[in-house]
């Protein structure tokens, strides 16, 4: 259902049993928009896009939302939107009993990749 510029996110979510998939709605060099599927215990580990945003659209679940490199995070559910402005660690633990699904926004597509040891 994607013409370019209409997609339906629910096409996109892929469940794992292992690590979460990243899967890639649309990409152009402005913006990448990614679709998340977590399940129950499944996490997104700590990193930072050293050049860019990050901005999640929670669509449904709860979770964890990592915010520092010691592990310090916010509450976050369905309705929430959290913005890790560049250079800004953030990952995410579904702390609940159904999958969390969320929509993510990096700004611009090449802002790159750190993972974050806790």
């Amino acid at each position: 259902m994607a013409s370019g510029r209409l997609f339906h996110a629910y096409a996109f979510m892929q469940p794992s049993d292992d690590e979460p998939i990243r899967s890639v709605i649309t990409e152009t060099a402005e913006a990448a928009v990614v679709a998340w599927y977590v399940k129950p215990g499944q996490r997104i580990a700590a990193h930072l896009h050293p050049s860019g945003q990050d901005t999640w659209t929670i669509l449904s679940g709860q979770g964890d939302y990592q915010t520092e490199p010691s592990g310090a995070s916010l509450a976050i559910t369905a309705g929430d939107v959290v913005v890790a402005p560049k250079g800004c660690v953030h990952g995410v633990r579904n702390n609940g009993k159904e999958p969390l699904t969320f929509i993510s926004v990096v700004t611009p597509a090449d802002a790159g990749f750190e993972p974050v040891r806790n």
